[in-house]
């Protein structure tokens, strides 16, 4: 039997709707609420993508790497003394030379006749030597035989002097006869003091004249052997043993002086100097052992000298090598050099992150017991070396960490892991 219901009245009716409609709201305020105050959900990052490393205790060695160069250790650069034209190229690059291998024969013919010139002008100036000799000597020997004449003449005006001097004493010559042999005997002996400085005169005289025309064969003497030697330098030779290395001429080419023709080097005894960022270079001392990869081997060495000056953000450093050196060692070839700074005994250390140096603070991620997530941590760090770095505070041993560049998540603080 159908029992018949009564209407609800209008007033009821938006009472229910007035209701049903704050519910609603609430419902909405609050879904909104809790939507807001969720934190945002962990993100995934492959474990094959990034680099993760285990913190460990033990030794710390520090080290520094570079990329450098094996250069000899003797280097020998070939100029040219005077100008020339390339006539004939006699060894090329890769030879092995010795001090007299001729390299280049240069040509230059003005050169030639300069240095011919200068043997002519050489002999007509011995020859006036010579016959400047003669005359001066024979000069020398004419005033010699004067003197000797009239020193002779003094001799005898002196004993006739005494001899009338006698005969006047004892009455037999006059007194003017004796007095005319006095006079003559001093005028003979002022004669023969005179023609002895003349004689004196005459041997200074010859000697200045030979010593000036001396000074001037000399002066040729010494030309003529610089354009000789400068004409026997258009053969250019090797100077030392060793292998040729560069020789960047054709024949023809013209050379100013001073050009730089070719270069030698010894391959025996090679160095190496390895490019250092100048962040890293502080700790470098003199001495410290360093090892070097020529790609086919290292070799040791130890740190020799230190450029003061920096160069495009590196220090050059010369690196002297000991022992053998590996097989294809040769200048020029292009090695990798680790110099080793110390060596700090129990030491917490782990990988080098991809950020953050030496004596500073970062944030890495650490993984968790169970490996599936990584939490956000502080870490200070201290000494760093090639591929470690030391671990000051924020992590202990055997706990892992994730040392690649996660800039990508830097506004989370938890990321998983797949």
């Amino acid at each position: 039997m159908d029992i018949p219901r009564d209407k609800p009245s209008p007033a009821s009716r938006r009472w229910r709707a007035a209701l049903l409609t704050l519910a609603a709201s609430s419902a909405v305020v609050l879904a909104t609420w809790v939507v807001a105050n969720l934190k945002p959900a962990a993100p995934t990052v492959e474990r094959s993508t990034v680099w993760i490393d285990t913190v460990r205790r033990g030794a710390l060695i520090r080290q520094v790497r570079g990329l450098g160069t094996l250069v000899p250790e003797q280097i020998r650069w070939i100029p040219a003394l005077s100008e020339g034209r390339v006539e004939r190229i006699a060894v090329r690059p890769g030879a092995v030379v010795n001090p007299r291998t001729v390299l280049v024969e240069l040509a230059n013919p003005e050169l030639e006749q300069s240095a011919l010139d200068a043997r002519l002008q050489l002999k007509a100036a011995e020859a006036e030597l010579a016959n400047l000799r003669v005359q001066t000597t024979s000069q020398l020997l004419t005033q010699r035989a004067a003197l000797a004449a009239v020193q002779s003449d003094f001799r005898q005006a002196e004993l006739q002097r005494q001899v009338n001097d006698d005969l006047a004493r004892q009455g037999l010559i006059g007194s003017l006869q004796a007095k005319l042999s006095t006079v003559k005997a001093e005028e003979l002996a002022t004669r023969s003091d005179l023609e002895k400085q003349r004689s004196e005169i005459a041997l200074e005289a010859r000697r200045a004249q030979l010593s000036v025309q001396s000074t001037k064969v000399e002066q040729l003497r010494t030309l003529t052997r610089l354009r000789e030697s400068q004409v026997a330098a258009l053969k250019v030779r090797a100077g030392m043993s060793g292998v040729l290395q560069q020789l960047p001429l054709e024949v023809g080419q013209r050379v100013a002086p001073g050009t730089n023709l070719a270069r030698v080097a010894d391959p025996k005894t090679l160095k190496a100097e390895v490019k250092i960022a100048e962040t890293q270079a502080k700790d470098i001392l003199l001495g410290q052992p360093a090892l070097i990869d020529t790609h086919n081997g290292t070799a040791a060495g130890r740190v020799r000298r230190i450029d003061p000056a920096v160069q495009n953000g590196t220090v050059t450093v010369e690196v002297g090598l000991v022992g053998t050196l590996p097989k294809g060692a040769r200048p020029d070839l292009s090695v990798d050099g680790t110099i080793e700074l110390e060596r700090a005994a129990d030491v917490l250390y782990i990988g080098r992150p991809a950020f953050g140096g030496e004596a500073s603070a970062v944030s890495l991620f650490k993984l968790t017991a169970d490996g599936t997530e990584a939490v956000r941590v502080p870490v200070r760090l201290g000494r760093g070396s090639v591929s470690t770095i030391e671990v000051l505070s924020g992590l202990t041993v055997g706990e892992r960490a994730i040392l690649s560049d996660l800039s990508a998540q830097d506004r989370f603080d938890r990321i998983r892991l797949q």
